[in-house]
């Protein structure tokens, strides 16, 4: 029964540690997993079970470690990965080795945000897989969405995320080529000039037929091709493909290639005012890159026939397209169409707002790159778009953060308590319980700040422990007085953290939870708690993790304010 002990304790301590807490249920299934034998001694072991479950739920998560450290220390070595092992991604068709190119195409018309990255990490993963290439190329051929701001963010988003690129290129480089290869296409008769109305060439669109303009002559196309860049204004003409309007396949009836845009460019100023579609420079260019395999999200999957239908007509080398499930939050919508009107009607106070899925938020929140990255490759890769719960990335950021957060006491509703006969003014307490971050001397004073939650249901003579400081009873309840007795641990006594009012620092957490409930933005969203902590506080840098005991962990966003990022 000891071993089987020692099995159990095992188990329950890794679940705990892995998820916050544990239970009965998991801890037995895990068992029987492992040890078929015990299938009929279950009403044998479920007392021991449930004994060493409910002590596991009651220590802390330092505690937790510290047990692992001292009784199963394999379970805090990570095994080593083999080098080209990358988790979820599968082989590519075709693939050679030192040949593989993949693309990275944002566009510049708002913050990176989680999405972003799912697509960053994969198109970079799978360079790395095959010793290959990858090009981050700004698709910026529309100018009333782009700004040089969001070229920045990207470019800072994708820098902070490590992401490393061999090229970077805008598609507006290339903005003479496409006139080149849109010439060819109404040379070929592939494409025509259509000068009808927009709500014209929807509802033929819809309704299967053809539009008028489409029976130009091939000269006549060229003619008015010619005055897109000079005559024609803003909705008055535009490049369509060729298609077949009966095709079940909307995207094939005669989609835009190329439309006037009179808004400044970001980059290019004025100079250019006739701009290519999505769907038409991002066949060009994948191809003139030598893109090999072309990453995108699904909601594109109907568009492949488009694209390779335009590689095929210019007779243009054709890469391999595969698509992806998107990537988002419960209750966080990556949409621009909803985060900026969020934004310009003041309900967060920008792209950082702890509250957002976007990189800037997710790092102001205290979100490393790494847990990002692993979480990623957890989801495998499917076209099953992926709605996780945000739990899911906070599980693997805890693991990462955990080796290196300093622990500092903190209190939320502080309740002063005058401590007689303590035997220090000073002591010296462990920045981490198990690992060597350093020590930092705690000024202590007769008074201190205790949880009120902690000390409301005691009575006098009984007694508590304060973390670090040792055992006090209570003398009296008003005011509040206690001595010390001493430092003998037990096993019953209730413990407390605490925080010196003499050297107390106060300081603003933001506690964000997601924005939106259904459609509904949650104007409740983001917490404010006054709090008081340790000095030492101050002498960390901005960026740095903490763990506030029996809290949470928090990133110092300010001399006067930490952000919660989770349990």
């Amino acid at each position: 029964m000891s071993e089987i002990k020692d099995k159990i304790l095992r188990v329950a301590l890794q679940n705990a540690l892995e998820h916050g807490k544990t239970n009965e249920k998991i801890i037995l299934g895990k068992i029987l997993g492992t040890e078929a034998s015990l299938r009929n001694q279950i009403k044998e072991i479920m007392p021991e079970i449930k004994e060493i479950v409910t002590f596991v739920n009651q220590i802390s998560q330092d505690q937790i470690r510290q047990q692992i450290q001292d009784k199963f220390p394999d379970l805090l070595v990570e095994k080593p990965k083999k080098q080209d092992e990358r988790e979820g991604l599968p082989p590519l068709e075709g693939a050679e080795r030192g040949r593989v190119v993949t693309r990275f195409p944002p566009e510049p018309n708002g913050y990176p945000h989680i999405g972003h990255a799912k697509a960053a990490i994969i198109d970079e993963e799978y360079a790395k897989m095959y010793d290959g290439k990858l090009i981050l190329r700004f698709d910026d051929t529309n100018p009333e969405a782009e700004r040089l701001e969001y070229y920045a963010a990207i470019k800072v988003g994708l820098d902070w995320l490590e992401i490393k690129y061999d090229k970077i290129k805008n598609t507006s480089d290339d903005i003479e080529l496409l006139y080149k290869k849109c010439q060819e296409m109404l040379d070929g008769n592939y494409a025509y000039v259509c000068t009808c109305k927009q709500e014209t060439i929807s509802a033929n669109r819809r309704e299967m037929k053809a539009c008028k303009c489409r029976s130009l002559e091939m000269e006549q196309s060229r003619e008015r091709w010619d005055k897109m860049f000079s005559k024609f204004g803003q909705g008055d003409a535009i490049v369509r493909f060729r298609g077949d309007m009966n095709s079940n396949n909307t995207v094939m009836r005669d989609p835009v290639l190329f439309r006037i845009i009179e808004t400044k460019h970001p980059l290019l100023g004025d100079k250019y005012r006739v701009w290519p579609s999505y769907d038409f420079a991002v066949a060009i260019e994948d191809s003139i890159d030598g893109i090999t395999h072309a990453f995108r999200t699904k909601e594109y999957e109907l568009r492949n026939e488009l694209y390779y239908t335009i590689l095929d007509l210019l007779k243009m080398r054709k890469p391999q397209v595969i698509e992806f499930s998107r990537l988002g939050f419960e209750g966080m919508p990556v949409s621009k169409r909803i985060l900026r009107p969020l934004i310009e009607d003041g309900k967060v106070s920008g792209y950082d707002d702890p509250r957002l899925p976007t990189l800037e938020a997710l790092k102001r929140r205290g979100i490393v790159p790494e847990a990002i990255r692993k979480f990623v490759m957890s989801l495998g890769f499917t076209k099953a778009d992926t709605l996780a719960p945000f739990e899911s990335l906070e599980s693997f950021n805890r693991k990462i953060v955990d080796p290196t957060s300093i622990r500092l006491h903190m209190i939320k509703n502080p309740v002063s308590i005058r401590i007689k006969s303590l035997p220090s003014d000073s002591i010296t307490m462990a920045n981490h319980p198990t690992k060597d971050i350093g020590n930092r001397e705690v000024e202590i004073g007769d008074e201190l700040f205790l949880e009120s939650e902690d000390i409301e249901n005691l009575k006098p003579d009984e007694a508590i422990r304060l973390i670090g400081l040792g055992n006090i009873k209570i003398t009296n309840k008003s005011p509040l007085e206690a001595r010390y007795i001493g430092d003998e641990m037990g096993t019953s006594i209730p413990k407390a953290h605490w925080v010196s009012q003499k050297s107390a620092q106060k300081i603003k957490i933001l506690i964000p939870s997601q924005p939106f409930n259904g459609e509904e933005f949650n104007p409740s969203s983001l917490e404010e708690i006054n709090v008081f902590t340790e000095p030492y506080y101050n002498e960390l840098k901005e960026g740095r993790e903490i763990q506030f005991v029996r809290f949470g962990y928090c990133r110092k966003d300010s001399m006067l304010q930490a952000i919660y990022t989770h349990k």
